[in-house]
């Protein structure tokens, strides 16, 4: 009798994260169906990590992304996915695109390969959301909010409202900048995020979109859904769905959100 290892054999999925990030392998761990493995390659570099070139017609990828796409071409994985919400939205229009392209020039061409707005927005076209509720995290500043808010405009989706968390009075005279290095990312509850959500949440919203991988939501996810009778998608819960349909398989996963019976 052998004990089990959580080899992944069904699939395994390679993720680019942010280098100094516990959230988003905490989250995957928590939802991944038996017999699926997640294998983190860590990147350290400023958004977008991959540079347009002057033209935009291509990206160049920032030294960290190279190296872990170069050690996940010999992992015979099922998919890659590039888990940095931020890049996409600075990025902009065509940059997750482009950035495929260029990851899928090292990977080969038999790795499904995608980014964390691409599985957005595919989660949100499964949960026939058209106006979502946007949900950031605490660290985006003022900046980042409008080029998000920007972003998905550019593709076709006008949010409802938008929404960045307090994460308290301790944090509120913390610029955005510090607010990570200084330990929030470590340091967040889930139930004030919950609440938050709740009270803001417009009626005129169709669903709710949680975006930030390293914002911890998941567990969250179906009490929402429960309470606001609305679809909620988190940034890591569609990374991790589309992941597993692009490695052609739909596991019955419960407690994280209606999207993974879509």
């Amino acid at each position: 009798m052998t004990a089990p290892d959580n080899w992944g054999w069904k699939a395994r999925v390679g993720m680019f994260i942010v280098g100094s990030e516990a959230v988003p392998e905490a989250e995957w761990w928590a939802m991944l169906p038996p017999h699926t493995s997640v294998h983190a390659a860590r990147v350290t570099a400023p958004a977008p990590w991959a540079a347009w070139d002057a033209d935009r017609t291509r990206v160049t990828l920032s030294e960290d992304l190279e190296h872990g796409a170069r050690q996940f071409a010999s992992m015979r994985l099922s998919a890659v996915v590039l888990g940095h919400s931020s890049s996409s939205l600075v990025g902009g229009k065509g940059w997750d695109e482009a950035v495929v392209q260029s990851l899928s020039d090292i990977l080969g061409p038999d790795i499904p390969v995608t980014t964390n707005a691409l599985d957005c927005f595919a989660a949100l076209k499964a949960a026939a959301v058209k106006s979502p509720f946007l949900v950031l995290p605490p660290w985006f500043n003022d900046a980042t909010l409008a080029v998000g808010l920007g972003y998905f405009r550019d593709h076709g989706i006008e949010p409802a409202g938008m929404l960045r968390h307090d994460p308290g009075p301790g944090w509120r005279d913390v610029p955005f900048a510090e607010m990570y290095p200084k330990g929030l990312g470590f340091a967040q509850q889930v139930e004030p995020l919950y609440s938050q959500i709740k009270a803001a949440c417009p009626d005129d919203a169709d669903g709710v979109l949680i975006l930030g991988t390293g914002f911890r939501c998941v567990g969250i996810l179906a009490a929402l859904e429960e309470d606001l009778r609305r679809p909620v998608i988190s940034a890591n819960q569609a990374s991790l769905w589309h992941c597993l349909r692009l490695a052609g398989l739909r596991p019955d996963i419960e407690g994280y959100g209606s999207l993974f019976g879509r």
